[in-house]
């Protein structure tokens, strides 16, 4: 089973207005990037993993949401350990790739960065429904509509964009076409995609004209996008987290501003 047909489980970050889920990840990841030490990271990590249990999500979603992400880090630090400013002894060296103490350091706290900043994301999102979050940032952030609207519809393509992969590769493996050739299928399927991709863009951005999306005339909307206590809430975890995280490193005198 995808990512996109794994079932949520009722919880209240789901009726939460998505736009605070947006500024609450926002201030966690924005604080992230004013410094790369290990202590806030951690922090910040250790706190959004306890918390992760009231996004509602099952043990299996979690896993299967953020798996790119928790593979995405261990390779971000594998290439900055081998490839970063060297500082402190050296502890290996491999032609001219080399780990010495202050790169091995920056490795861990490159890789607690990554988990930090894009877990709360995703599992945050997890619980969003784009059209709720198209309200949200019409209504509360005041975004313009034609372009918040314009890119629900693309968002709501991406479903039908991995159904037309899987059908193209079942109708060519049926045909036996390039099947012993991985790289070239991928290649032409890739191309068949964006062809498709292209047609079926054009026929929404038509279609969408015509019924009047693109009109400079004030919108009218079917729900309501509120922001309320439990909105307020959760952007306060959002900084207090951040603050938490600043604190510590400040606390123990890892804290190294990136533009300082």
């Amino acid at each position: 089973m995808s990512a996109e047909t794994v079932p949520l489980a009722p919880s209240l970050a789901a009726r939460i207005n998505p736009v605070a889920k947006l500024i609450a990840a926002l201030v966690i990841s924005v604080t992230l990037l004013l410094s790369v030490d290990i202590v806030s990271a951690a922090v910040a990590l250790m706190l959004t993993l306890a918390l992760v249990g009231f996004a509602g999500l099952s043990a299996r979603s979690f896993w299967i949401r953020t798996a790119p992400v928790w593979f995405a880090a261990p390779f971000a630090a594998i290439t900055t350990v081998l490839y970063g400013e060297d500082a402190g002894a050296q502890l290996a060296g491999f032609g001219i790739a080399t780990i010495s103490e202050g790169s091995l350091m920056l490795g861990v706290a490159i890789m607690l960065r990554v988990l930090a900043i894009g877990i709360p994301g995703v599992v945050l999102m997890a619980t969003t429904d784009p059209t709720e979050l198209a309200d949200g940032l019409s209504q509360v952030l005041k975004l313009p509509a034609r372009f918040v609207l314009g890119a629900l519809a693309g968002m709501r393509m991406i479903g039908l964009f991995i159904d037309d992969w899987r059908a193209m590769g079942r109708a060519r493996r049926a045909r036996g076409v390039a099947d012993s050739q991985p790289i070239r299928r991928f290649a032409a399927q890739a191309f068949a995609l964006l062809v498709l991709a292209i047609r079926r863009g054009s026929k929404l951005a038509t279609a969408m004209e015509a019924k009047g999306f693109g009109s400079s005339t004030p919108r009218t909307w079917a729900r309501e996008s509120r922001f309320g206590t439990a909105e307020v809430v959760l952007v306060g975890i959002g900084v207090l987290i951040a603050a938490a995280a600043v604190s510590s490193a400040l606390a123990v005198g890892t804290w190294s501003f990136v533009l300082a």
